[in-house]
């Protein structure tokens, strides 16, 4: 019963924004008829009362509709498109309201509207719609953009009120089409007054009317200004021409600059090249043709390119495919956590890019992969090289500080396992000395450590390693799992009992039954869904509606493990939310993931700053919020 109402009002949701869009479309492109009648004003009484009445009482609003009696009989204009406009005005009016009332009054207009307004300052006579009410009011600098399509006075009022951003947009364009306009006075606290001018006698609308002849004369004629429509270019690749064996680049980039110079270049050194425009299709192909390697923009038309790295790197199938990042610097560690191979920033020259696929090559020569465990415990390093190793991996040891900078620098390592407790030095020394090394910097670290970490110790590890794996039960998965994605290892090339480790952690509920998550969400239907989805891999949920709700749930909920947090809530967002949390050095360990609609650069980075773990964008793709939440959770 829930999904079925959740489902009907979505889907209801949607209609209206359809049918809103599809006015809005026929009002602009000049194919909206005016058809004229006499409208009397009793019936136009009786029509707004009966819409209106129940709704005043459901709300306990009083709601008072006033009709002028020097008004005459009847009013001379659309009657169909009148009462849409009256009915969207007096519908934000009891929307927006708490207490108090709503009025309508129509009366004969002794002026108000634009003083050269084109057929109002001709027109004999002017009947004026006020329509009035007690309630939020509109901000001075707010008052012209709502009647712009898609647009509200605050970023919280669609999601605190609904709606498109559409009704005021529409109803404008319909007022200039009965030859009208539409004014507003209002001040923010205190209520808002919508006043709409019309003819008492309709001569035409308040544009210019078509050169042509018929019904559609009096139809408003927009400006239309030309778009000019760009051709995608389309850039040849070999996905026609594979053979087993053959060494293949899937080159996922919208820019067709990039993408030619891309393809160029790794056809030069050997690969075969699978071309790709947006993440879909992307990952589409490497589900297909498995390459070799991949090169992926982070921003792409549909997706950015991090959902696309966090899902091949979710799948065994595509998990040890190494992923080269196109991007901006400030995001150079994020992607490197993550799995990602290497980084190129876009600016760099054609010689770098060389470079860059010419170790992207080198690195998918076949070859057993380099690990050093960098453990003064002869036990520990014992016990982590009978669970790292295998016939794909050569791994060397070192027991001090010294020993592991000259083994680096002696030996290309594809990933490093460091304890911080070292007989001649930090692991925090030895991390800032490879810090410094060019040639090392780039090298994966996961630090595997069994003391407590303070927040400022967290923090410098975070900038500095790629993933931090804290001994305990299931460190040994987490720390298999950790080096298995550093070291790009093909999972199905594992022995059988160390890819049921790996799957294990991936796929089981063990780690997510019985613990208590947060879910932060003014709407109750992503509530719903949210629920009916981690409930039913035996979680405990408990729900906020608001972040104060939220905060004071945090603070009284002792065995609380994670926290989902929509950001775009009305009064307090899931940025000031999250703030607030960690203010509180209790919680700075607290996972909590941030869930938005938004996917623009910049959000992830401003999810993250605000204290946001991690960051996903809206419409949540389940199997990848379930990853990050397994993921947590070890953490």
């Amino acid at each position: 019963m829930e999904f079925a109402k959740t489902i009907h009002g979505a889907g209801t949701d949607l209609l209206n924004l359809i049918s809103d869009i599809l006015d809005l479309s026929k009002i602009e492109s000049g194919t909206v008829t005016v058809e004229c009648e006499d409208l009397l004003f009793t019936h136009l009484r009786e029509t707004i009362e009966r819409n209106f009445r129940h709704e005043a009482e459901g709300r306990k609003l009083s709601f008072t509709a006033d009709f002028d009696s020097r008004l005459g009989r009847a009013i001379t204009t659309d009657s169909k498109r009148l009462l849409q406009v009256l009915k969207n005005l007096l519908s934000n009016a009891f929307k927006f309201t708490d207490r108090g009332g709503v009025r309508l009054h129509v009366g004969i207009a002794m002026g108000g509207w634009t003083s050269d307004h084109p057929t109002l300052t001709q027109a004999p006579s002017v009947v004026e719609f006020s329509v009035s009410d007690t309630g939020i009011g509109i901000p001075q600098e707010k008052q012209r953009i709502i009647f712009e399509a898609f647009q509200q006075a605050d970023a919280g009022t669609a999601r605190k009120y609904g709606g498109t951003g559409l009704g005021l947009a529409i109803s404008r364009e319909l007022a200039h089409l009965l030859g009208g306009e539409i004014r507003l006075s209002s001040i923010a606290g205190s209520g808002s007054t919508f006043t709409l001018y019309l003819p008492l006698t309709y001569t035409g609308p308040a544009y210019a009317r078509a050169m042509t002849s018929g019904p559609a004369a009096t139809a408003y004629q927009p400006v239309v200004t030309p778009v000019i429509v760009r051709q995608e270019e389309t850039i040849p690749d070999d996905r026609e021409n594979l053979n087993p064996g053959d060494a293949v680049l899937l080159i996922v980039e919208d820019d067709p600059h990039y993408g030619r110079i891309l393809v160029n270049l790794a056809r030069d050194r050997g690969f075969k090249v699978i071309h790709s425009r947006t993440g879909s299709d992307g990952l589409a192909m490497a589900r297909k043709h498995r390459p070799t390697a991949v090169s992926l923009d982070v921003f792409l038309p549909d997706m950015l390119g991090w959902t696309v790295l966090n899902q091949l790197k979710r799948s065994p199938e595509t998990r040890h495919i190494p992923v080269q990042i196109l991007t901006i610097e400030d995001e150079r560690q994020y992607g490197l956590e993550r799995g990602a191979f290497s980084f190129v920033t876009k600016t760099v020259t054609t010689d770098r890019l060389e470079q860059a696929i010419d170790r992207l090559k080198d690195f998918t020569t076949s070859r057993t992969r380099r690990l050093l465990i960098v453990e003064d415990d002869p036990a520990e390093q014992m016990s982590v090289t009978e669970l790292l190793g295998a016939n794909d991996v050569k791994i060397d040891s070192a027991g001090s500080g010294a020993a592991a900078l000259e083994l680096m620098r002696q030996t290309a390592f594809d990933c490093v396992v460091l304890d911080l407790r070292l007989p001649d030095m930090s692991g925090f020394d030895l991390l800032a000395e490879v810090q410094k090394d060019p040639k090392l910097r780039d090298t994966p670290i996961i630090v595997f450590t069994g003391r407590e970490l303070s927040e400022q110790e967290e923090n410098e590890l975070r900038k500095k390693a790629k993933s931090i794996v804290l001994k305990g039960v299931r460190s040994p998965e987490r720390l298999l799992d950790e080096t298995a994605l550093f070291l790009h290892r093909v999972i199905a090339d594992m022995p059988e009992s160390k890819q049921h480790m790996i799957e294990t952690l991936h796929e089981s509920d063990e780690p997510l039954t019985g613990r208590k998550v947060l879910v932060v969400d003014d709407d109750i239907r992503n509530i719903f869904a949210l629920n009916s989805l981690l409930e039913r891999h035996n979680m405990q949920v408990i729900t906020a509606t608001n972040g104060q709700e939220a905060i004071n749930l945090v603070e009284s909920t002792d065995d609380l493990s994670l926290v989902l947090m929509d950001v775009m809530m009305p009064e307090m967002d899931g940025y000031e939310t999250m703030r607030r949390i960690r203010s509180n050095h209790q919680f700075r360990m607290l996972p909590i993931i941030a869930l938005t609609a938004k996917a623009m650069k910049g959000d992830r980075e401003k999810c993250l700053e605000a204290g946001a773990s991690d960051y996903v964008a809206k419409p949540v793709n389940t199997d990848q919020l379930l990853s990050l939440v397994r993921m947590w959770l070890h953490r």
